[in-house]
C-alpha cells in the first residue's frame, strides 16, 4: 500500500522542519498533513480530521508523553515513534507502534522506517483496518483450527487445514475438504471471516472464502477482475473484485 498522508507530531520546529524534508526527500509524493505541537493540539486534530496513513510522533511533548493521545482518543492508524531518549523503546511497542527511532533521525534509518511501513501494509490487507492488521502483527490472534459438528447421535472434529473451501449457498455456509467431502458449518462467512487464519484463508467475494492451497490458478477477468480456478474443482470459478485483487496477489505471494 503506498503512503500518501502523514501526520508529524512534534514540538521542536527545527526536529519538524528536518523531518518533513527528509520524508520529501525519500517520498516527494507523500502529503504532509499537519505538524502538531502538544498533546491536546493532537488529539483536536486527530478528532476533527480522517486517519492519515501514518504517524510520526515525538514522545516528549511540551504538555506531557504522547502516549496520553491514545488515551484521549482513538488512534487508527500505525506510528512511527521518534525521540530523543530510548528509555520509552518498550512501552512505544504497546502504542500501534511499527518502528522506534532515536534523534537525530538519518535518512537511511527513515527509509528502512517507511519501507517497514509500506512491507507492513502489503501483507495485512485482508486482515482488515490498517489497526486490526497491526494489532495482529503485534499479539497474533489464536485462530480457529477446528469445527466440532453434530454428527449422528454425537459430534465429529473438522480440522480447518483440511478444508479447500467454504462457501455460502441459501444463507447456508458449507465447507468443502479436501477429500472431496462437503460439511455444513453454522457460522457465517462474515463469522468464519474474523476467525479463520488470514494468512491460510482469503474472503474471495461474498460467497466464497478460499484456503491458500486450493488455488491451481489465476486469471485475469475483465475490467481488473481476477477468476480463480480451484484444485479438484475446475468447474467452480471465483471471481475477485478489482477493489480486492491486489489484495489476493499480496496474499498469493507472502
Amino acid at each position: 500500500m503506498k503512503l500518501n498522508k502523514i501526520l508529524i507530531i512534534e514540538d521542536e520546529k527545527p526536529n519538524a522542519d528536518r523531518l518533513k524534508r527528509l520524508l520529501l526527500k525519500l517520498r516527494p509524493h507523500v502529503e504532509i498533513l499537519s505538524v502538531e505541537d502538544s498533546v491536546a493540539s493532537s488529539v483536536k486534530w486527530l478528532e476533527e480530521n480522517t486517519s492519515p496513513d501514518i504517524i510520526m510522533m515525538d514522545i516528549r511533548l511540551a504538555d506531557g508523553l504522547s502516549f496520553e493521545i491514545f488515551n484521549q482518543t482513538e488512534i487508527k492508524c500505525p506510528v512511527i515513534f521518534i525521540t530523543a531518549y530510548d528509555e520509552y523503546a518498550v512501552k512505544a511497542f504497546k502504542y500501534n507502534s511499527i518502528d522506534y527511532l532515536l534523534k537525530p533521525v538519518e535518512e537511511e534509518e527513515l527509509e528502512t522506517a517507511l519501507k517497514h511501513y509500506e512491507t507492513f501494509m502489503e501483507t495485512i490487507p485482508y486482515v482488515g483496518t490498517a489497526i486490526e492488521g497491526l494489532l495482529n502483527y503485534i499479539q497474533p490472534k489464536d485462530y480457529r483450527k477446528r469445527f466440532l459438528l453434530a454428527h449422528r447421535d454425537g459430534y465429529k472434529t473438522l480440522l480447518s487445514e483440511d478444508v479447500l473451501y467454504f462457501f455460502t449457498e441459501l444463507g447456508v455456509s458449507r465447507a468443502v475438504l479436501k477429500n472431496g467431502n462437503t460439511e455444513i458449518v453454522p457460522q457465517t462467512l462474515e463469522e468464519l471471516e474474523k476467525q479463520l487464519d488470514p494468512k491460510m484463508f482469503f474472503r474471495a467475494n461474498r460467497q466464497f472464502i478460499i484456503n491458500i492451497d486450493s488455488v491451481l490458478q489465476i486469471s485475469n477477468y475483465f475490467n481488473g477482475k481476477l477468476k480463480l480456478e480451484l484444485i479438484k474443482h475446475p468447474d467452480i470459478e471465483v471471481i475477485v473484485s478489482r477493489e480486492k485483487a491486489s489484495a489476493l496477489k499480496a496474499w498469493m505471494d507472502y
